[in-house]
């Protein structure tokens, strides 16, 4: 990804949902990476590119949300792992500690994402976004246990401060099946 900024709508309306991503594409010369219906009747949103255009397209794409937005975001200097774990799930290893943190949105859990993974340092495994989920989303990493315990209090603090913490815990030395449910 040579994009340094991402930025999210969260919408109450799949109709709305088109109509904003068609905004936020219009708006500036940005990458559309996710748009696409969500647990619970909601609709996602995710742009990439540079700063500017991001903040350009996240704007417009609220100003055209009429009333159905939830949440939003822009995060500037994303780190690339975020990206990554959207998309996949690489082999952890099988002696690292294992971090899991929920919450209630999409947006929340991708601002915790980008927060844990540049607090400490571990490996992102997965970012699920809500799919198959009520609307809820989660992330898995892993490393080494101190640095495990420190990426999610700081995750787990952008995600209480927001309101829509469902869960965090970090499991020091996880099962072997336990990475095989993850992968």
């Amino acid at each position: 990804m040579t994009e340094k900024s991402i930025g999210l709508l969260e919408l109450s309306s799949v109709v709305a949902g088109y109509l904003v991503a068609d905004s936020m594409l219009k708006a500036g010369t940005v990458r559309l990476m996710l748009s696409r219906s969500i647990c619970s009747g909601k609709y996602m949103v995710l742009v990439a590119g540079d700063a500017a255009a991001v903040e350009s397209a996240v704007a417009a794409g609220a100003e055209a949300a009429n009333g159905c937005l939830i949440d939003r975001f822009v995060i500037t200097h994303i780190h690339p792992d975020v990206i990554a774990a959207m998309g996949r799930t690489p082999v952890a290893p099988p002696d690292g500690a294992l971090g899991i943190i929920e919450s209630f949105n999409v947006a929340t859990l991708i601002r915790a994402a980008d927060t844990a993974v540049k607090s400490a340092d571990v490996q992102l495994l997965e970012v699920r976004l809500a799919m198959a989920l009520g609307g809820k989303a989660f992330l898995t990493l892993t490393g080494g246990v101190a640095a495990v315990q420190a990426a999610v209090a700081a995750g787990r603090a952008v995600i209480a401060e927001a309101g829509m913490l469902v869960n965090a815990a970090v499991i020091s030395r996880p099962h072997p099946d336990i990475y095989r449910e993850i992968i």
